[in-house]
């Protein structure tokens, strides 16, 4: 797998990156540009950038003078935060306190990345963090929760861990899968409608979000989905789950 950077329109760029398990399997990773209404620019996660991927970031970017803030979503993808913030000094860095407590080195935002003070400050995202299951789990095997960001103008969603696409591309004729991430029923909160509140959020999410059509996933490959196909995918992996999950 190499690094490779995705243009897919309005000002959002997907980097999909290597992240190798235990130094040998390459599972992938990922970072997504967005340019916004300024002409400045903020990047969601953090990826260590090399190569001709690198070159084209700081082409795009007045060599990255004009990255704003990193905004870095999921609490449990912490590898490349130090050198993203050594790439680019002048930007803002936001995290969760999880990102806070393991990189103290970084200077980090005051506001956390999940607080409504972010949300605002960027409208052309969408922001929504998933219900019913602990967003920093107490167990540090278990990544299932995150904070999800559409891009309406590129119809883009940005997610790490919590909802996956199959590894391999197989029967490319039919409608994409989605998966939940294999963690999901072990990230539940103790409370007795976790369940319930995983998957309502999850559906509320599908028919709210309904325009997605790249799906933008940490550790898989980059999905086109066509008009209607997103919403029909998360809505059969939540259908499949619920019963599982509600009862767990």
């Amino acid at each position: 797998m190499t690094d490779k950077i995705h243009d897919l329109g309005a000002g959002f760029w997907n980097i999909r990156g290597t992240f190798r398990l235990g130094g040998v399997l390459n599972i992938g990773t990922q970072c997504s540009l967005v340019k916004l209404a300024s002409g400045r620019f903020i990047f969601l996660d953090s990826y260590e950038l090399t190569g001709d991927v690198r070159a084209e970031i700081m082409a795009l970017t007045n060599n990255g003078q004009d990255v704003e803030a990193v905004l870095n979503v999921h609490p449990f993808h912490t590898v490349h935060c130090a050198q993203m913030a050594k790439d680019f000094p002048q930007a803002t860095f936001y995290g969760s306190s999880r990102h806070h407590k393991k990189i103290p080195e970084i200077q980090w935002a005051d506001d956390l990345v999940e607080s409504d003070a972010v949300a605002k400050r960027y409208p052309e995202l969408k922001f929504s963090m998933s219900e019913g299951i602990h967003y920093i789990s107490p167990n540090e095997m278990i990544h299932a929760g995150s904070l999800l960001i559409f891009h309406p103008a590129s119809k883009s969603l940005h997610v790490d861990d919590t909802f996956m696409s199959p590894p391999t591309k197989l029967l490319e004729a039919v409608l994409p899968e989605l998966l939940l991430h294999p963690t999901t029923k072990k990230a539940l909160k103790d409370e007795s409608d976790a369940g319930k509140q995983y998957c309502d959020w999850a559906t509320n999410l599908a028919q709210e979000w309904r325009e997605v059509r790249n799906f933008c996933a940490a550790h898989s490959y980059l999905v086109k989905f066509k008009e209607g196909e997103f919403e029909k995918a998360l809505l059969k992996a939540i259908h499949k789950a619920r019963p599982k999950l509600e009862n767990a």
